[in-house]
């Protein structure tokens, strides 16, 4: 088996933080459990470009004990567990191509070693993969049978893809799934974006101006945590409805060339592009600190600020970089702009991951299913499989819910009663 990690000596330490994870992961070991018996993907080939982590770890072993042979690589240069990595391939044969700060040709090799595995399943955290099989690698993209988009920033490119007529295979979008966006995004993002930002700065969040770029999922996610840190909070938004959806929350809502002037913190999760540019960092505090929960260090224009500085301090602390400005002022970047929550702390909780990973699980079950049947398309997640991973949750968290009754049913499927 081939596979690139940093170093094995480190799997024993993996074992014990997957098998941890496991712990907080009913739903996904109870679907491992059905695909041991059932064997959905017997012999097929599933490449994974994931954040390699432990929660990522019991999804590739729930999809092996499925059948299928495994390959996986990292969908961010940072956000690898070495440990995990390691574990992933001596404890449980799955050939991982991973390291934690791999520089960018490292980081497509390893891309393409999960090509090489050729695939007919794939899982991608950003669409990096799906975007290989696009370009570079299109000659393996005819044998794909579906692909699984985890992330927002993924599912955005797929459908502007997919609107230029360029998206050549089937990809079911499982970032959109309710059992995905509404707890993964915004209770997983919340949570851990503030663990990341606290374990790379001390930062104390009572009292502090903290800018949200952003009011998606992910943005309401962080924001609730902040604000119940103490901090107040400002949001920055371009969509009126969710900038006064942010404003009737009981955030601040401003233009981010007014935030820039008064924020500590800056956070930005938008999926977009250069969301804090050259003018605001301009126009920040001295000590200003600025990272990224958004995917794509691309939020950020980092050139423009290497530009304004007349100084870079890598490493002041881990995960700190200090830009210092002309005149003295600092500017505290995180991560290199890099996801905050995986580079500085360890990524969502199992818990809330046991949802999103269950609907991957079940989707590529699914895909299996409809193999050839799928347009090349973006693909909305199958009521079935969020109704499943739901009540699965529901059940290991011990909650009961009620049914309709028999009347209720006919009420709601009849047009007939009135006033």
């Amino acid at each position: 088996m081939k596979y690139d990690v940093a170093d094995m000596a480190l799997a024993p330490k993996g074992k014990k933080r997957i098998l941890w994870a496991d712990n907080d992961m009913p739903v996904l070991a109870a679907i491992r459990e059905r695909f041991r018996k059932s064997k959905p993907l017997k012999g097929l080939n599933v490449s994974a470009c994931l954040h390699v982590t432990a929660e990522t770890a019991n999804l590739m072993r729930a999809l092996k004990e499925a059948g299928a042979n495994v390959a996986l690589c990292a969908s961010n240069p940072l956000s690898t567990q070495d440990d995990v990595a390691a574990s992933l391939v001596k404890d449980f044969g799955i050939a991982t191509f991973a390291v934690c700060g791999e520089n960018r040709k490292s980081y497509y090799d390893h891309i393409y070693a999960c090509i090489d595995h050729k695939p007919v399943i794939t899982f991608d955290d950003g669409a990096d993969l799906v975007n290989e099989l696009h370009g570079r690698r299109k000659k393996d993209a005819g044998r794909i049978i579906a692909s699984m988009e985890e992330t927002t920033t993924g599912v955005i490119r797929l459908r502007a893809m997919a609107k230029a007529d360029r998206l050549c295979i089937p990809v079911i979008a499982v970032n959109d799934a309710a059992t995905k966006h509404l707890f993964d995004n915004r209770y997983g993002t919340g949570q851990s974006t503030v663990d990341g930002i606290i374990r790379a700065t001390d930062f104390l969040m009572a009292g502090k101006n903290v800018v949200v770029a952003g009011y998606g999922w992910c943005g309401r996610g962080f924001a609730m945590r902040a604000r119940g840190m103490g901090a107040i909070v400002i949001v920055t938004e371009i969509d009126p409805i969710k900038a006064l959806e942010a404003a009737m929350d009981g955030f601040q809502v401003m233009p981010m060339a007014q935030a820039a002037k008064i924020g500590d913190l800056f956070v930005t999760l938008t999926g977009n592009k250069h969301v804090i540019r050259g003018e605001h960092f301009k126009a920040m505090k001295d000590r200003a600190v600025v990272a990224n929960s958004g995917h794509f260090n691309v939020e950020l224009d980092i050139p423009a600020l290497e530009k304004l500085s007349r100084k870079v301090r890598k490493d002041v602390r881990h995960c700190v970089d200090e830009y210092i400005l002309p005149g003295g002022r600092r500017i505290h970047l995180l991560a290199e702009g890099r996801l905050i929550n995986l580079a500085a702390a360890e990524g969502h909780p199992a818990s809330v991951m046991d949802m999103s990973f269950a609907t991957q699980a079940l989707t590529a079950e699914y895909a299996m299913k409809k193999r050839g049947k799928l347009s090349a398309a973006v693909h909305e997640v199958p009521t079935s499989v969020e109704d499943q991973v739901a009540k699965l949750k529901l059940r290991a968290m011990g909650l009961r819910i009620d049914a309709l009754t028999p009347e209720q049913v006919v009420y709601l499927a009849s047009s007939e009663e009135g006033t």
